[in-house]
């Protein structure tokens, strides 16, 4: 894939895959976004949460970036996602049970490891090669209704909603599979997505990555990329995110918000008066699924049996 020519100069931390995954991100957030001022119009935003004094209404050159797992949703997208896959026979339960234990590790932990991370993305990867780039798109549309749809965060979707009626351009940024992402953020109504880019020869996945998942600085090269050809004054941009992994990407703006934030990134925004906003607690918690106090035994039993499947299996 040739080097795009409208990236801005970047930090020296940034390897070459990141590069190019950003690159690829932006490129296909580009192709695939909603037009300026349509709307999905499939998601009714209800919440009790006050209107933000920002989003500047009418600046053009301002737009929101949002990060999706335990930030607009509960839990990691490629994990629902495995559960769909796996619900339509594409693997068998050996696969299901890893799924399970990441995804049972992230919703009592509330951060990414990046080894769990890597390990279910490089399952996704090994299960989607061969398939058809559409056949996936498809079968997504029905696993966001399945698994996704009632794990929105309402508090988060309202401020995603604030910069849309200022005029501005709202997208995810994820690791998660750029046609996952962009799926969500149509049905949501955002102008679109930066994800994970899989190599696909002829509509047909490969089994490799275009550079490398969109995760830690890949993400800020592809918010870097997609502001450069958007004609995005970084300054006057949002972005929100829940882990300390974002902190590359929340730097580059001038409005982060930790968003139900990990330890790591509370402390970091406090020391730099960052925004912090949590949907966790109380009522709004109850709104998304979250286990009530009934139902922890329940998920710890099963956490503790997923944790002895995980060890024997290493």
């Amino acid at each position: 894939m040739a080097a795009l020519g409208w990236l801005t100069p970047r930090r020296r931390s940034a390897t070459a895959l990141s590069v190019l995954a950003g690159e690829a991100a932006a490129e296909a957030a580009r192709k695939s976004s909603l037009p300026a001022g349509r709307s999905a119009g499939t998601v009714p935003v209800t919440t009790e949460e006050p209107e933000p004094a920002f989003p500047v209404v009418g600046d053009e050159r301002a737009a929101a970036f949002f990060d999706l797992d335990n930030t607009v949703m509960q839990g990691a997208a490629i994990f629902h996602f495995g559960r769909g896959l796996y619900k339509r026979k594409f693997f068998q339960r050996r696969e299901l049970t890893r799924f399970a234990w990441q995804q049972a590790w992230f919703r009592l932990a509330g951060v990414e490891d990046p080894e769990h991370m890597q390990d279910a993305r490089d399952s996704a990867l090994s299960i989607v090669k061969g398939h058809r780039v559409s056949e996936l798109m498809s079968i997504g549309e029905e696993i966001y209704d399945e698994y996704m749809a009632d794990r929105i965060w309402p508090g988060t979707r309202a401020l995603a909603q604030a910069h849309l009626d200022a005029g501005q351009k709202v997208w995810l940024v994820t690791a998660a599979p750029v046609e996952t992402a962009t799926i969500i953020a149509r049905r949501l109504g955002l102008t679109g997505a930066l994800g994970t880019v899989a190599e696909s020869v002829d509509g047909v996945y490969t089994g490799r990555l275009v550079g490398e998942p969109l995760h830690g600085p890949a993400k800020a090269e592809a918010v870097r990329a997609l502001a450069a050809a958007e004609g995005l004054d970084l300054a006057r941009c949002a972005a929100y995110s829940d882990s300390h992994n974002d902190i590359p990407m929340l730097s580059l703006v001038g409005h982060p918000y930790a968003i139900n934030p990990d330890t790591k990134l509370r402390k970091h925004a406090r020391a730099l008066d960052w925004r912090l906003r949590d949907y966790r607690t109380g009522r709004k918690a109850a709104k998304v699924g979250i286990p009530a106090a009934a139902g922890v035994g329940a998920l710890a039993g099963g956490t503790a049996a997923a944790v002895a499947l995980h060890r024997r299996r290493r």
